[in-house]
């Protein structure tokens, strides 16, 4: 079934982060839309599938493993499966990042 969801009706209490669960809406993948300001980010974290970050807008250093990269407006960075994970904006302005998930239901180890 086709249809709008308002961002308040998924957005993570507190926060300007949107939360989408997959399995709540008859969808196969699910999604952060993460806002951030300098300094913020999750801290390490890993799942059992793949994850893909795209930078909207902002900075971020993404840790992948032992690595980081650094990730702008436009570009795109993929973490497989039980790989330990997480973001910052490393930027001097707010960070826009879409953290999909390839699954119905978020499943999230921190470490």
């Amino acid at each position: 079934m086709a249809g709008v969801i308002p961002a308040e009706d998924i957005r993570v209490t507190g926060s300007r982060t949107l939360r989408f669960e997959g399995a709540d809406h008859d969808s196969g993948i699910s999604f952060f839309l993460v806002t951030n300001e300098p300094g913020q980010g999750p801290g390490l974290h890993r799942h059992p599938y793949s994850e893909r970050w795209t930078v909207l807008e902002g900075q971020a250093t993404i840790t992948v493993g032992d690595e980081q990269v650094v990730a702008r407006a436009g570009d795109t960075a993929v973490v497989g499966p039980h790989v330990w994970h997480g973001f910052t904006n490393t930027g001097t302005s707010t960070l826009r990042i879409m953290c999909v998930h390839a699954s119905a239901t978020m499943i999230q180890e921190n470490r």
